[in-house]
């Protein structure tokens, strides 16, 4: 039986979320019930179309789904945070993972933009986003294949980078090892790096640094 962490915001900060592609119908439908019958927002993660769609009417009516970054949110989002956050994708490809990130963010309320497509094999589109990435506290960068934006950024950009390596890519790229790998063994100094496909992590990972502009304030 599932038993919902209440007590998570108060310890880090941050809300339990539900990652659902783990858990049966039956395990999924009931977690959703008792979390909506509750004021608290709550964020699920890993929720496709196809399970969406599979709930009943009235838990459906009660979140406020997202395909792309297969999350659902209930009862609104936390409270606003300081800090700006940029998620940038290297190509549309990797956009599952960046909403995923960006939701996430969105939720807890972190301001998030998000710029896409502007991976290494067409610079010039990074380059002409630069000024906006700048301006952000921290840069989430999402990438599949070779994820050579991550080492990019990690030397152009001062503040923190976090890098998401993706699952996009074919042939050695399958699978997301080499972009994990790429990422790990990056001259840019500094990178954090997230397991793959970990938007939800990154976004984490984000909130807890920007957790220490509010203990600045």
């Amino acid at each position: 039986m599932h038993q919902h962490d209440d007590q998570r915001m108060a310890r880090i900060g941050m809300p339990e979320a539900v990652l659902c592609s783990a858990k049966t119908d039956a395990q999924l439908l009931a977690i959703c019930q008792e979390l909506i019958a509750k004021p608290d927002p709550v964020l699920f993660t890993r929720l496709t179309q196809e399970r969406f769609d599979a709930l009943p009417d009235a838990v459906r009516a009660a979140m406020d789904y997202d395909s792309v970054s297969e999350t659902a949110v209930a009862h609104g989002s936390l409270a606003s945070r300081p800090g700006h956050v940029a998620v940038v994708a290297a190509g549309t490809s990797d956009q599952r993972v960046a909403a995923e990130a960006a939701r996430t963010l969105a939720f807890s309320g972190v301001c998030v933009e998000t710029i896409v497509d502007v991976g290494v094999a067409g610079i010039w589109r990074l380059e002409a986003r630069l000024d906006e990435i700048r301006a952000a506290d921290i840069v989430i960068a999402v990438a599949g294949m070779d994820a050579a934006i991550v080492s990019v950024l990690g030397g152009l950009i001062a503040g923190p980078v976090i890098a998401v390596p993706t699952s996009v890519g074919y042939g050695v790229a399958t699978g997301g090892t080499t972009a994990l790998n790429s990422a790990l063994a990056s001259c840019a100094q500094g990178v954090a790096v997230m397991n793959i496909d970990n938007g939800f992590g990154a976004a984490c990972a984000a909130i807890r640094m920007l957790s220490l502009l509010g203990s600045a304030e």
